[in-house]
């Protein structure tokens, strides 16, 4: 039987993914290990960027994404991810190149893209992401 922190806790944890999937993101939002899983599993479409500061391509891939997500704010939600500040997700995907975009729809990855690649591309998977 849960204690009465577990229930609160529990209820603010079920708020806080009400208020991310009322929120219309319009630019990237930053992600991190704690916070990647909540992100895709409250939204039905996400596209995350996974960069570093270092990485050159990852510049030039920035303004892109930036313009997607005002481009396409309400309806897909995109994310940033630095893989040197949280190598556990980029691991888990098995992120050994960047940039990567990982496209979820639903909760689950359903496409990816790595290396600089030009909007006209990125938008038809985004397209096929919202279905």
């Amino acid at each position: 039987m849960g204690s009465k922190k577990d229930v609160g806790i529990e209820e603010i944890r079920k708020r806080k993914l009400e208020e991310l999937e009322k929120k219309h993101f319009s630019e990237p939002v930053e992600v991190s290990d704690k916070t990647f899983d909540q992100l895709i599993k409250a939204n039905k479409a996400v596209v995350v960027d996974f960069w570093a500061e270092w990485c050159g391509p990852c510049r030039l891939m920035a303004p892109v994404v930036e313009g997607l997500a005002k481009k396409y704010s309400g309806k897909v939600v995109f994310g940033k991810l630095n893989v040197d500040e949280n190598r556990a997700t980029a691991m888990k995907y098995g992120i050994n190149a960047i940039p990567t975009l990982l496209f979820f729809k639903n909760g689950e990855m359903v496409d990816q893209v790595v290396g600089f690649a030009p909007n006209q591309h990125l938008e038809q998977k985004i397209k096929d992401i919202r279905g």
